[in-house]
């Protein structure tokens, strides 16, 4: 588990379903990710991925709540997806964010990563990346407050993407 100021990292529950199936079916929070709201199967398996993420690589995602209240604001972590990018991505661990609707626009996707990210550091790893819509602007603001650089222009599912980079500090 990773605390911040306001939030709390933990590994995800059979009891956060409801509330990622929730975010992930929401069209406003999918529309720069695949503009395809999440059926409640695909929100499974997403569950069941992320979970797997953590034995199979020793990294993975974090489901995100409010300190204070126990709210549910998202998800954010790392992971090898083997996604089909030009040109490849290679072996390095992707960043990915999202949250609920009612979070945006409040800092916790910038704390989220920081935090994430503090973490992968305090394990040797030398860099991260991560893809992103062109015309999606909040999270590249996100990306670039957490010391992401584009690092080139992709292609990915057939679509324009940025691809943006992350050395570990100390590096």
């Amino acid at each position: 588990m990773i605390e911040t100021e306001r939030l709390r990292l933990s590994l995800h529950q059979m009891t956060d379903f409801h509330d990622l199936h929730a975010m992930w079916s929401d069209p406003d929070v999918v529309r720069h990710i695949s503009g395809v709201p999440s059926s409640e199967q695909e929100s499974w398996f997403r569950l069941l991925r992320y979970r797997g993420l953590w034995d199979l690589l020793g990294y993975g995602y974090w489901c995100v709540r409010m300190k204070a209240d126990g709210r549910y604001v998202g998800d954010v972590g790392f992971a090898d997806l083997k996604r089909v990018v030009e040109p490849p991505l290679g072996a390095v661990p992707e960043a990915g964010w999202v949250l609920a609707r009612w979070a945006h626009g409040q800092g916790f996707a910038t704390e989220a990563l920081q935090a994430a990210l503090a973490w992968m550091d305090g394990r040797g790893v030398d860099r991260t990346v991560c893809i992103m819509a062109p015309e999606n602007g909040a999270s590249r603001r996100v990306a670039e407050k957490c010391r992401y650089f584009l690092k080139r222009k992709a292609c990915f599912r057939g679509e324009k993407t940025l691809l943006l980079q992350r050395e570990r500090e100390d590096r």
